[in-house]
């Protein structure tokens, strides 16, 4: 793994500029959960399952590659860094996938993947500390809690944010979160939003009808 070399300070003239590049964005020590360098990049391995009815999923293995490639200047006066995520079938050949943006707003890390704002952590991180991930979107309050645990790495410090974790037994399972590292970034995220069949003969049975199991885990990550 690469070692990540921080870029200097940038000058106020961009801070007041419109949808500008930035060559060197200011990033406060304080966001180093989630290292914001131009050049950064994640690799992750992901397990996914696709369920399109009852007893009928689909299993997929693949690799995915975020990569932070540029940061511009809104006309918000944010730093927008532009993450490109490539997709793999074999860790080797890559091709293009989605991109989507981190912004940092009122000490919200902010992350647009697909038009979607989500707020995936906010800082300073502090054990139980709760927000509204759906603040910045027009969607119904979605409360995210942080937990810190421990470490195998003593320099480095975990953050564990719980977006939901239901289920009622009948009609539907949810149950994502995301794992922060201190220095690193996003190590793992878990995604498991499932339907139950809720037919009279099936009822309470947990017979899933529809739905996704997404896990990545990060398997190699640098600056290039």
């Amino acid at each position: 793994m690469k070692k990540q070399v921080p870029l200097f300070l940038i000058s106020f003239l961009f801070l007041f500029s419109c949808d500008r590049e930035v060559e060197n964005p200011v990033i406060s020590d304080s966001f180093n959960f989630f290292p914001l360098f131009i050049g950064n990049y994640w690799t992750y391995e992901v397990e996914e399952r696709i369920y399109f009815g009852e007893n009928d999923f689909e299993d997929y293995s693949f690799f995915y590659r975020d990569q932070i490639r540029t940061v511009f200047v809104n006309d918000a006066g944010e730093q927008v860094f532009i993450v490109r995520r490539d997709k793999s079938e074999n860790n080797e050949a890559w091709e293009f996938e989605v991109e989507y943006t981190l912004v940092i707003r009122e000490n919200n890390l902010i992350m647009n993947l697909q038009n979607q704002p989500l707020i995936v952590l906010v800082y300073p991180v502090k054990e139980g500390l709760i927000w509204n991930g759906n603040k910045f979107r027009d969607a119904s309050l979605d409360e995210f809690e942080l937990k810190i645990e421990n470490s195998s790495n003593p320099g480095n410090s975990i953050v564990r944010v719980i977006q939901e974790e239901a289920d009622d037994l009948i009609t539907f399972r949810d149950n994502r979160y995301d794992v922060f590292e201190e220095n690193v970034g996003l190590t793992e995220r878990y995604y498991e939003v499932l339907t139950y069949c809720s037919r009279n003969d099936c009822l309470g049975d947990q017979l899933i009808d529809s739905g996704r199991i997404t896990h990545m885990k990060l398997i190699d990550y640098g600056n290039e």
